[in-house]
């Protein structure tokens, strides 16, 4: 069974919410909205450039808007270190 999906007005303002209290978040964020296939792109070369392992990289959050596009949130540290 699916879980049930979160009404659009809901899902922004949770992320609004979730953003504004990690302004001040250490973490280097970058918002991005393409096609599908260029967005994984994206992801993978996020992924290459700063390894998971070292800068703690993820894709914070996604959706599909119309026309298969996605939103999605990447998210690192700024240093290795």
């Amino acid at each position: 069974m699916a879980p049930p999906k979160i009404p659009r007005e809901r899902f922004s303002a949770n992320l609004a919410k979730s953003r504004a209290r990690t302004e001040k978040s250490t973490f280097v964020r970058q918002t991005y909205r393409q096609p599908r296939a260029d967005a994984r792109k994206t992801a993978k070369k996020w992924f290459a450039e700063y390894p998971k392992a070292a800068y703690w990289t993820q894709v914070e959050s996604w959706r599909l808007l119309e026309g298969d596009v996605v939103e999605f949130t990447m998210r690192r540290l700024p240093t290795a270190d």
